[in-house]
């Protein structure tokens, strides 16, 4: 039996790729653009939500970047931020998340001449409120922050000493993102060796709009701890029929690198259909990577150009690729285990948590 979202939407989730400014409410930017001055598509809530979805389904990488104009100018004052920031936590928190890891570049929020500093300390206050207003719901949540450097800006530097400034106020990981072709991991070389001097984590984008060769820099060069995507990781992976008819896979030196070491795959099914990193859900490749053994996530990247949730992106799971309760349990284990958390407590949200609730629904523990 397919699993169903309000069976799905109880369960604990983790989510690790999600961008704070791919999440805003509609209705909030139609408030806050009017108060800004600054011009919409449409100033209907329900028609904007459409036309970011409409906008973001062109199959291009650098089309579907271009909707976060809108969000990012209502995102320019502290107070903007706060509230971005705090409506993103209980929006996870509805959806049954219990730890997400949240990014967003700071340097795309000075426009209104906010500090870099000044933007986290905005940020991080609206996810202390949020995570407040969840408790007094009953909803438990925690939220890990993820400063971000664009590929093109070449603010590499300067963002990691950001993140390593904040490293005990919330911040827990850095990463590059935007376009990824002609901008690769090595442009921000310098950034990724000051974290790894400084023993931080990072994640990159990678495998998304670009092939193998920016997987391999991602790993080797920016040494990356997980993959934002990593979708593309399938151009190094031949699938055969063997002969009795089962699905048999050869694996190229670079997908065998990184599924021996288990480097964690940040995968966002919706998102990569979007892109034109895949061509459906029944056949994206997270479903077969899961079966061959890498460390498959689920995610959502941005919540509103994508119209999803974690929920709504399992529910597709399990409606078109067969997903059942013991495969989201063990990619919701798999999540806790590769976010950026100190060990001791990631075992306490597996163990305390994601897996007794799991059990009380039907499934039985994670297999190690």
């Amino acid at each position: 039996m397919t699993l169903a979202a309000d069976q799905i939407a109880v369960l604990p989730k983790v989510l690790l790729h999600d961008h704070l400014d791919g999440g805003l409410r509609a209705a909030t930017i139609v408030e806050l653009a009017h108060e800004a001055g600054h011009e919409l598509p449409a100033t209907d809530p329900d028609a904007l939500a459409r036309w970011f979805g409409e906008a973001a389904d062109s199959g291009s990488l650098e089309r579907y970047l271009e909707t976060f104009a809108h969000t990012v100018a209502v995102m320019q004052t502290a107070d903007n931020l706060r509230r971005v920031a705090r409506e993103a936590v209980l929006d996870l928190a509805a959806d049954g998340v219990v730890y997400a890891e949240q990014r967003y570049a700071p340097e795309q929020h000075q426009q209104g001449g906010l500090s870099l500093q000044e933007v986290v300390d905005a940020v991080q206050e609206g996810f202390a409120e949020g995570v407040a207003l969840a408790a007094e719901d009953g909803r438990e949540i925690r939220v890990g922050t993820l400063l971000t450097a664009m590929r093109h800006a070449d603010r590499g530097d300067e963002i990691a000493a950001l993140a390593l400034a904040n490293r005990d106020s919330g911040v827990v990981g850095f990463d590059i993102a935007g376009a990824e072709k002609g901008f690769p991991p090595s442009r921000q070389a310098s950034a990724f060796g000051s974290l790894r001097a400084a023993n931080f984590p990072v994640t990159v984008h990678a495998g998304e709009a670009d092939g193998l060769q920016s997987i391999a820099e991602a790993v080797h060069v920016a040494g990356a701890q997980r993959l934002g995507h990593g979708v593309r990781l399938m151009d190094d992976i031949t699938v055969t029929t063997g002969p009795d008819g089962a699905p048999d896979a050869r694996l190229g030196r670079l997908a065998q690198w990184v599924l021996d070491r288990q480097i964690p795959l940040e995968l966002c099914p919706s998102s990569n259909l979007q892109t034109g990193a895949a061509t459906s859900i029944a056949e994206h490749p997270v479903t077969i990577l899961r079966s061959l053994g890498f460390a498959v996530t689920v995610s959502t990247d941005n919540r509103l150009q994508s119209g999803t949730s974690l929920t709504r992106e399992f529910a597709l799971l399990a409606a078109e690729a067969g997903w059942t309760l013991d495969d989201m349990r063990d990619v919701t284990v798999t999540a806790a285990q590769s976010s950026f958390l100190a060990l001791p407590e990631r075992r306490d949200l597996i163990d305390r948590v994601i897996l007794p609730a799991y059990s009380q629904n039907g499934s039985g523990r994670h297999r190690a």
